[in-house]
């Protein structure tokens, strides 16, 4: 049986009410993968964003030694993340882990996190987690990559799902250019998409997705599913945008 690669952020391993592991048949990347007929590779954590995703291709030695090589296609399942509404920049964000000493660190994330959604309605979203011009960046990267090494082989992507999170104060101002400007990145680099703008928002608007308003049911991770299997056999964005 052939190999599936599949790059992604807490989507790949968080169901309904908690993470899962990776075996987990519910999960999205366990139903593509018995869709497609092929054993699925997934390497994916916590808010990664498309520059994880780079780094992820081109750090990490298992994911560019044995991942890579012997996949048949490769999702890019990454974006999402990257246009949620933020508090602080990234570096700053991320530069948080290293704050010693522990207690000091622990209060310090804390007080982040408590913080974040009223920081975040208090600058109406105008900071995303990641720049968009950024995330079409390292996304085009990692589609060159895969095409200058794997010639052939299919690589798909996603555009972003919709969210309602508490934890962002509820602003979503930025999704709707986010779902553009992928659709146009799609388009330009010939790259098929499963448009989980149009997936996921059912499942948003009849509240069945987890209480964070950001992960998903298991329904939902069938029918993304379902989208990621449509654009690897197809080539084709799924469903289509432009329909109902």
């Amino acid at each position: 049986m052939g190999h599936l690669l599949v790059v992604g952020d807490s989507l790949a391993f968080h169901g309904p009410a908690q993470p899962e592991l990776l075996t987990h048949p519910g999960l999205y990347p366990n139903v593509l993968g018995r869709l497609l007929g092929l054993d699925v590779d997934v390497s994916a954590r916590l808010g990664w964003t498309a520059r994880d995703a780079w780094w992820a291709l081109t750090r990490d030695p298992y994911v560019y030694s044995v991942m890579l090589p012997r996949a048949e296609a490769v999702v890019l399942a990454v974006g999402g993340m990257d246009h949620l509404p933020a508090s602080l920049p990234a570096y700053l964000r991320n530069g948080l882990d290293h704050v010693r000493p522990g207690p000091l660190r622990r209060r310090v994330k804390r007080a982040y996190h408590l913080a974040n959604p009223y920081v975040v309605r208090a600058t109406g979203g105008r900071v995303r987690t990641l720049p968009q011009p950024v995330t079409l960046h390292y996304l085009t990267r990692c589609v060159d990559a895969v095409r200058a090494l794997r010639p052939g082989v299919p690589v798909v992507g996603i555009v972003p799902p919709p969210f309602d999170a508490a934890y962002y104060g509820h602003v979503t101002r930025t999704h709707a250019p986010a779902v553009a400007a992928h659709r146009a990145w799609g388009e330009r680099t010939h790259v098929p998409l499963a448009d989980l703008d149009v997936v996921v928002a059912p499942h948003l608007a009849a509240g069945t997705l987890n209480p964070d308003g950001m992960h998903w049911s298991w329904a939902a991770h069938e029918d993304v599913a379902k989208a990621l299997a449509e654009a690897v056999r197809t080539g084709t964005s799924y469903p289509d945008r432009h329909g109902a």
